[in-house]
């Protein structure tokens, strides 16, 4: 079998002849256009005499599909256009049969049709658009990135996948490698800060870069990243502040900025204040979102001490890249000149708070003290004094509003108010101090018993002897000579001295003796005091045995036994009376149930007598109990008792009575038996007195208000008052009487 491969279109080339099966490559080129089939080669065996005995088969691969054989001749064709990108080759499987037997002349043999390659496909970035990014000022051949085309076409047949690279856009700043694709800085300290991005299209060429070779490109956004190679800069030399000196400390009182104009950390600013003026009273803090210097007061201003401060900051990188040094130094200095402004501030007391002392019925008008106030504003203007009328109610202190002296304005009196506390204003701006007068106790009051105080003489007391005793005495004013006050002897007792003897009880038990005591003030003052002696029985060494009224009855021949006995006697009889009253029964007369009339053989206890009737009703009208039957009249099954109108108005009690007695006069259910209903009023007689307004006094009595005079100086408002409506109530009464005698 011969194998013919024509080549270059079907066209006839050399013949190669082989034994019996040998099979060479078939070609078929890929994109054929032609409107004929296009012809692949040949299959021929040696057993083919030419007598067409011989017929030719084909298998495999796209056979009958793709390609077809010619039984007699053997001549195979492509049916359609072929793309080696699709599929590159094809294997299929010939065979010689005999062509009336259909009997194999020759064993099956495999053979393979290949496409051959055109450059059909470009050179193409699979990855594009790229994104990379190089430190600005990076010397020439920094590396950047590599970029990689593929092509499609077949890379071991021609120069149709031979690709080589060339940059269309973005010299001369960068460059690439023809072979390998590789991207690096072609131009020096390229400067971020001048530009920033840079977007270089890149092109991918086949067949070598040769003419007629297919392209393809991509584009490189390509960004320069910051580094440190700008020290932060003031805008200006001079930075003018203005304060009030009214500012408090740890506020912000002015901002200034360094621009740097690096980004990210390379622009982070620190500032510092250059020691000198401004240190001690001021500081400065970097805001971190925007960089800025942030002025802070770390001490009080006051205008009238220092009204302008200068002071130099001084701006700094806190991240520095050594690459740059030789750039100068990463700092800038500017000067702050801050101006106080003057505030109009109060006036200033030369005390927080003064204390002053009156004594008690200090005559009207007395200087009692001054308290002074300066302004400290430049305009010194002159202040004047008064006292705020919310701390002295009743006008007891005065203030002379230019010297600031504090004088009386009424009599003091240390019992009702011992200390006042005043405020006094100061202005051109109010500002307040506190005065606390204390009033200073004058010896007014006399001394007196603490209570009435009583001591005993026995009746075997002879004349001169001594009976010791110590009383309390008390005095109403603050500072006087100690608080226990002593008579006639230096140990702090008392003697009472009996000028006779021969005491009797029975003549006379009790003497009063009065006593003269005295303080130890100024203008001395006494008060006389009553001490009441009692004489009583005492033992022979002088000690007391009894001074009870045992002393009257003895005389008489009664001893202690017999009184004893006769106390006895009067209770065993009292409660034999009482219990002889309790057995007697409440009702006279039992023959007859309803008569219900009751009879007290004693005295009522009033609201305490409460077993005879239930008073609750009565105390409480509105609770009327359900299915309540008089007592008196045997209730008939047909009849419901009637409810009783309650009185809405529980204190009425007067109105409630009269229409019970009504229903019970208007009630025709029962026969007019005799009945007493009894109710649990209170009356004059009773301990509570009438509760009824039945009594009620009428008409309003006139009362007499002359006591809230006596009450001070805080109620002389009030006793003004009902003085008036008092004198108005009597004008009225006059005049009504008057008119009556008309």
């Amino acid at each position: 079998l011969r194998a013919l491969d024509l080549l270059n279109g079907g066209s006839r080339g050399f013949q190669r002849v082989k034994r019996g099966w040998v099979w060479n490559q078939f070609f078929v080129l890929e994109e054929y256009m032609g409107s004929d089939p296009q012809y692949v080669g040949k299959l021929h065996t040696d057993l083919d005499n030419g007598e067409s005995g011989v017929k030719y088969t084909l298998s495999g691969d796209g056979a009958g599909t793709i390609f077809t054989i010619d039984q007699i001749t053997g001549d195979i064709h492509a049916l359609r256009s072929l793309d080696r990108e699709e599929k590159p080759y094809y294997t299929l499987r010939a065979q010689a049969v005999d062509i009336e037997t259909n009997r194999p002349l020759e064993p099956e043999s495999e053979f393979v049709i290949k496409v051959q390659d055109i450059n059909d496909n470009e050179p193409k970035f699979l990855e594009g658009p790229y994104t990379a990014s190089v430190p600005e000022m990076s010397p020439v051949g920094t590396y950047v990135m590599k970029v990689t085309a593929t092509d499609a076409d077949d890379p071991t047949y021609g120069n149709s996948a031979r690709v080589v690279y060339s940059i269309l856009h973005g010299q001369p700043y960068f460059s690439v490698d023809a072979k390998t694709g590789v991207i690096r800085t072609a131009l020096p300290n390229m400067d971020r800060e001048m530009k920033e991005l840079y977007q270089v299209l890149i092109q991918a060429k086949d067949m070598g870069g040769q003419l007629g070779g297919l392209a393809g490109t991509t584009t490189i956004n390509i960004t320069l990243s910051d580094v440190n190679d700008n020290p932060p800069r003031f805008s200006k030399s001079i930075f003018h502040l203005r304060v009030p000196e009214s500012s408090a400390v740890g506020s912000a009182v002015g901002r200034i900025k360094a621009h740097d104009l690096d980004i990210g950390k390379n622009a982070e600013v620190e500032y510092n204040i250059v020691p000198g003026d401004g240190g001690a009273m001021f500081d400065i803090t970097t805001n971190e979102h925007n960089q800025e210097g942030i002025i802070m007061l770390k001490k009080p201003l006051d205008y009238e001490t220092k009204k302008a401060y200068t002071f130099k900051v001084e701006a700094s990188n806190a991240h520095l890249d050594p690459r740059f040094h030789n750039f100068g130094p990463f700092k800038d200095t500017a000067t702050v000149k801050i101006n106080i402004l003057d505030v109009d501030e109060p006036p200033v007391f030369s005390k927080p708070s003064y204390a002053m002392d009156v004594y008690e019925d200090t005559p009207q008008g007395t200087i009692i003290g001054a308290v002074t106030a300066q302004d400290l504003d430049a305009g010194n203007s002159p202040v004047r004094y008064s006292i705020d009328w919310k701390s002295d109610l009743d006008s007891f202190f005065d203030i002379d509003p230019v010297r600031g002296t504090i004088s009386t304005n009424e009599l003091l009196d240390r019992e009702s108010i011992a200390q006042h506390n005043i405020s006094v204003v100061a202005t051109k701006v109010s500002k307040y101090v506190a005065v606390t007068v204390h009033v200073l106790d004058i010896n007014e009051f006399p001394p007196e018993l603490a209570m009435p105080y009583e001591t005993f003489v026995c009746e075997s007391a002879k004349v001169g002897q001594v009976s010791e005793y110590k009383w309390l005495c008390l005095n109403k004013d603050k500072h006087f000579f100690g608080i226990l006050f002593f008579f006639l002897y230096s140990d702090n007792t008392a003697g009472v001295v009996t000028l006779r003897g021969g005491f009797k009880r029975r003549s006379q038990e009790i003497y009063h003796l009065p006593v003269v005591i005295e303080d130890g003030g100024l203008q001395t003052l006494s008060s006389t005091g009553t001490l009441t002696i009692r004489v009583c029985g005492c033992d022979t060494d002088g000690s007391l045995l009894t001074c009870s009224a045992e002393a009257i009855f003895l005389p008489v021949g009664l001893s202690t036994g017999a009184l004893i006995a006769i106390l006895v006697l009067i209770v065993v009889l009292y409660v034999g009376v009482r219990r002889q009253k309790k057995k007697e029964t409440l009702m006279t007369s039992k023959e007859d149930i309803r008569d219900n009339v009751i009879h007290y053989d004693d005295e009522g206890g009033g609201e305490e007598d409460t077993h005879a009737f239930d008073m609750g009703t009565l105390r409480n009208p509105k609770v009327i109990k359900e299915n309540m039957f008089r007592r008196d009249v045997k209730p008939e099954l047909g009849l419901c008792p009637r409810r009783p109108v309650a009185s809405q108005n529980s204190a009425d009690i007067s109105n409630f009575i009269s229409l019970r007695l009504q229903e019970h006069d208007g009630d025709t259910s029962a026969p007019p038996y005799d009945s007493l209903a009894t109710y649990a009023y209170e009356g004059e007689g009773s301990v509570a007195e009438s509760l009824s307004s039945i009594e009620s006094v009428k008409g309003e009595t006139e009362e007499d208000y002359d006591y809230l005079n006596e009450w001070g100086p805080r109620f002389k408002t009030l006793a003004g008052i009902f003085g008036e409506r008092s004198e108005s109530q009597s004008d009225v009464t006059s005049s009504t009487t008057t008119e009556n005698k008309h």
